[in-house]
């Protein structure tokens, strides 16, 4: 009889990692991700997915696990935060990916959606980190992704509010790596382009193709390559890496 691979950690090993909105789209590439790198996955969102169970299925023993939150619901972020703990023990990471895209032209977009658009994408993260990198503050040690958009330095069209969140994003990293880099806690961003995701789906042949054109690889990025970005702020390669901006966007904006 074989014992078990000393190369991969147990269960009680992982390290606990949050990775908001992780039951869909990128989210779910870096929850997957992260869990066969040997993180303790907890993926936030108001619901498990099918395709999300699934990969919890086929994913190593006790590595991704669900909970559920309306992260709108900014009171409910400290609960969880704290049920989160109690169940898993110490959070090493957090990976801010949750986000709304929803696009308008600032002169006639409704004021409510605007605010959706700063509560959910600014607000939420915010106060998230807040209550979690108390907790890597005190054990001198953690991670911290924030996922942007190349959109925060590039724009784009009937996307300014969306923009302007991303924006925030990078200027909350960089600031805040200079918070608590003291206290062996790096913050990072990563800023993916267009990315093959039911997003782009929504494209027509000849629009996904004017802008795959536009990369220096003429082609889109994948889920996986955003997810392999964070994978790596996540590790201990990435040790001495704090307060910057990894775009993965095949080169649309070399």
């Amino acid at each position: 009889m074989t014992g078990p691979n000393p190369t991969e950690p147990t269960p009680t090993q992982r390290r606990t990692v949050i990775v908001t909105g992780g039951s869909r789209g990128i989210g779910l590439s870096i929850a997957t991700g992260l869990a066969a790198e040997g993180f303790r996955v907890v993926a936030v969102a108001r619901r498990p997915s099918e395709a999300f169970e699934a990969a919890a299925r086929a994913a190593p023993d006790g590595a991704m696990h669900f909970s559920a939150c309306d992260l709108g619901q900014t009171e409910a972020l400290q609960p969880l935060v704290r049920g989160i703990r109690a169940a898993h023990g110490p959070i090493y990471g957090l990976v801010n990916n949750a986000a709304i895209g929803t696009p308008g032209l600032l002169a006639t977009m409704p004021d409510r959606e605007i605010q959706d658009l700063v509560h959910i994408n600014t607000v939420a993260p915010m106060l998230l980190t807040k209550y979690v990198v108390r907790g890597m503050m005190a054990a001198g040690a953690g991670r911290i992704v924030n996922v942007s958009s190349i959109i925060a330095f590039t724009g784009y069209n009937a996307l300014s509010v969306y923009a302007a969140t991303k924006a925030a994003s990078i200027g909350f990293t960089r600031s805040l790596a200079r918070e608590v880099g003291r206290l062996g806690v790096t913050v990072n961003a990563v800023a993916p382009g267009f990315v093959e995701t039911a997003l782009t789906e929504g494209m027509d042949a000849a629009e996904r193709g004017r802008v795959a054109n536009r990369a220096a690889l003429r082609r889109l990025a994948d889920p996986e390559d955003v997810a392999n970005a964070v994978a790596y702020l996540m590790s201990e390669k990435a040790r001495n890496v704090t307060g910057t901006v990894l775009t993965v966007d095949a080169g649309s904006t070399a």
